[in-house]
């Protein structure tokens, strides 16, 4: 929020958190100036001792021969990765930015969990459908799965109806009675970030991390859960 690139300080936050899974919106990838061109998952991932995966949703040649520049999300996480798979969403492409779904499968207590990254578009029409597509992925896995990102809706939308239909927003089922507003960080007025869950888990506890309002433009949302089944 004072225009400073500053990784240390987002690393700080998500140290602080005592988080076992992160999910990461709009990270770049040796993408450009803005962010000295740097690996920003691979930075933060060593920074923390975390294996992590990172899934492009836009890629661009680079200035070198061969090269390229990605922007996108990125999971990091404490438990093996077992595999992963990145999902563009490709339903206008290059019309408007570019959105992924970043799956990763990691072996936590004995059971294979999906983790998945998104950050959804504010158009109606593509919202909805890459809303489909997410809650098609999920359900197909019939394994304990934990949805995160920006999805760019607000709580008791159409949006936030369809996928409470088959999922559990965890902020919803523990929240303490608070809206949870995590935008914008140095006065939160709007919820946008969301962690979701199937009926693998149960929810412990959920919270708006407030560390640093300034090291991002969304406060970080933290959630514990107790696999049940």
């Amino acid at each position: 929020m004072d225009k400073k690139h500053d990784l240390k300080r987002i690393s700080h936050v998500l140290k602080h958190s005592n988080a076992d899974i992160i999910g990461l919106n709009e990270v770049d990838k040796e993408f450009s100036k803005r962010s000295e061109f740097v690996d920003q998952a691979e930075w933060i991932a060593k920074d923390l001792n975390m294996g992590y995966v990172f899934g492009p949703s836009i890629t661009m040649e680079g200035n070198e021969e061969g090269g390229i520049r990605q922007y996108g999300s990125a999971i990091l996480t404490r438990f093996p990765i077992k595999k992963s798979d990145n999902y563009p969403f490709d339903f206008l492409p290059r019309i408007v930015e570019d959105r992924a779904l970043l799956k990763v499968i990691a072996e936590i207590e004995n059971h294979e969990v999906a983790i998945y990254i998104t950050h959804l578009s504010f158009a109606p029409f593509l919202h909805t459908k890459q809303t489909e597509f997410i809650l098609k992925q999920v359900t197909q896995d019939l394994k304990p799965s934990i949805i995160m990102g920006d999805w760019n809706m607000k709580p008791y939308s159409s949006s936030w109806r369809l996928v409470t239909e088959q999922l559990k927003d965890t902020w919803e089922e523990h929240g303490n009675g608070s809206p949870g507003y995590t935008y914008p960080s140095k006065r939160p007025r709007m919820k946008l970030d969301y962690i979701f869950t199937n009926d693998f888990f149960e929810v412990v506890d959920a919270n708006v991390v407030k560390t640093n309002r300034i090291a991002s433009d969304h406060l970080p949302l933290s959630t514990t859960l107790k696999i049940i089944r």
